[in-house]
């Protein structure tokens, strides 16, 4: 690794550490007040969201999307979840609605008691932060990296995290996958081919 690579690996570390250190502060209130806002915005998109749907089981502080969970399944929406099969491979997504039986996953994170592979059209991804071009920080593991450049075809990406986390550059590296669009509490924030697909008619 070059000395500029081994600066951005330590400069993206300490980044991470910090915004997890920051999310790990909020209030319990201010969590929940956050949450609704991100779930308000997120409503304004249902039109021109594709099943199967991708989310994640929140750990860490993430913005809990469980509740918005059930909204879509109550409507037909198709969802998923994540499953880790071996660290360093891609992942899964296996099928999955609220109040599914669950186990215990890799690093503890609850998964499907049941194997049923999806290929999602549409990923909600967990966000430790994001830069203004839609390259995501996550936790380091690449988890989400190695799957995204594997799935075809590939899927729409939509960020959900904390308006603090947005950075001027995450110094994205070659595998990092850029999002479609992010939502925040502070808005949601379109990158260039979601701008140009946003101006067509749903459905086309």
């Amino acid at each position: 690794m070059t000395g500029e690579g081994k600066g951005t690996t330590v400069w993206r570390r300490r980044k991470r550490a910090e915004l997890l250190a920051r999310r790990q502060t909020l209030a319990e209130d201010e969590r929940r007040a956050i949450a609704t806002r991100i779930l308000a915005r997120l409503e304004t998109l249902v039109p021109r969201l594709e099943g199967p749907l991708a989310l994640y089981w929140p750990i860490r502080g993430e913005v809990d999307l469980r509740g918005f969970a059930e909204r879509l399944a109550a409507a037909g929406m198709e969802l998923a979840l994540p499953v880790v099969l071996a660290r360093d491979a891609p992942m899964e997504f296996w099928r999955w609605r609220p109040g599914a039986a669950m186990r215990e996953g890799i690093w503890k994170i609850p998964v499907p008691a049941a194997r049923g592979p999806l290929r999602p059209r549409t990923v909600f991804l967990p966000l430790v932060g994001f830069d203004v071009a839609g390259h995501r920080l996550g936790y380091g593991g690449g988890c989400y990296d190695r799957t995204l450049a594997v799935l075809r075809p590939r899927p729409r990406l939509i960020g959900i995290g904390y308006g603090f986390s947005r950075l001027a550059t995450i110094h994205p590296e070659p595998h990092d996958q850029r999002l479609d669009l992010v939502v925040t509490e502070r808005g949601i924030e379109r990158f260039p081919a979601e701008r140009e697909a946003a101006r067509r008619p749903p459905g086309e």
